[in-house]
């Protein structure tokens, strides 16, 4: 029974990730035009840039940014993982290279861009190791005003 229930539990931590952080950026621009929500847009390298992982970990996984982040922001991870094991797709690689020529010419990860539904930016930042997930939903909050 404790299996059972082990399993259950990872099952939906997984879908809520999934719910969570959009597959294609075409679905995040659906959704946000929908909803009326900003996006978030985090260029990162999650198997091989510290601050990306650092971000990852102390912000963006923590329940309270994804509690509030389901109800405020549709997220999308344009993410460029060097291992082989990690590769993405040639479309998903494709597409968030595309992504880094609109708005990350400067190749900086983690960078974190707020977009508005029609993809106008209305703010940027990266990760600063002594914000809290509070702090930093407050930080991305500033950018809709």
């Amino acid at each position: 029974m404790k299996k059972f229930l082990s399993i259950l539990c990872l099952l939906c931590v997984g879908t809520i990730h999934a719910q969570l952080w959009q597959e294609s950026f075409e679905t995040a621009l659906k959704r946000a035009n929908e909803e009326g929500k900003p996006i978030v847009l985090v260029f990162s390298g999650s198997d091989w840039c510290a601050p990306c992982i650092r971000l990852k970990k102390h912000i963006l996984d923590t329940d309270t940014f994804k509690s509030y982040a389901t109800s405020h922001y549709i997220l999308y991870n344009a993410d460029f993982p060097r291992r082989k094991k990690n590769q993405l797709s040639e479309n998903k690689l494709n597409s968030n290279k595309s992504l880094a020529e609109k708005f990350n010419s400067k190749g900086h990860f983690p960078l974190v861009v707020m977009l508005d539904k029609k993809q106008l930016v209305l703010g940027q930042t990266s990760f600063y190791a002594k914000s809290s997930p509070q702090e930093y939903i407050a930080l991305l909050n500033s950018f809709l005003q």
